[in-house]
């Protein structure tokens, strides 16, 4: 759980999570969420040291579960492929369910939210997969 591999890939799905989630959510996707969005609950200044625990936390998660469920063969399509599997549970059952419990967004807000979710976690799943890879034993 704690090998070279997990923790290379934790470090470096942490600081891609972080990156990427704000260009995708913090700056190419603002104006379509504004717009479908009906309950506005966002904080005005985001809590950025929580945002990156967060991160570190879901990406130790992400990399602790690859390492079992790809029984040592790792690619990128693979790695997509389970990260996208994730997205898939993020985005479309907790979306679903926000979406028939709150009212927080529209239902495009919440299919946008999922497609942007599975795309979003198979990129994470490949990177924590290239890890892999590349810090597998040589046999």
């Amino acid at each position: 759980m704690f090998s070279k591999s997990n923790l290379l890939a934790t470090l470096v799905a942490t600081i891609v999570m972080f990156f990427l989630g704000y260009l995708i959510w913090g700056l190419a996707t603002v104006d379509f969420f504004t717009e479908h969005t009906i309950v506005n609950a966002m904080k005005e200044v985001p809590d950025l040291g929580i945002i990156a625990l967060a991160n570190l936390i879901a990406s130790f998660i992400l990399s602790t579960l690859y390492s079992k469920w790809a029984r040592g063969h790792h690619s990128l399509g693979q790695g997509f492929e389970f990260g996208a599997w994730i997205g898939a549970l993020v985005g479309l059952g907790s979306g679903l369910i926000a979406y028939a419990t709150m009212s927080l967004m529209d239902m495009t807000g919440h299919i946008v939210e999922a497609v942007l979710d599975i795309v979003f976690y198979g990129i994470i799943g490949a990177i924590i997969a290239l890890i892999y890879q590349k810090t597998a034993a040589k046999s």
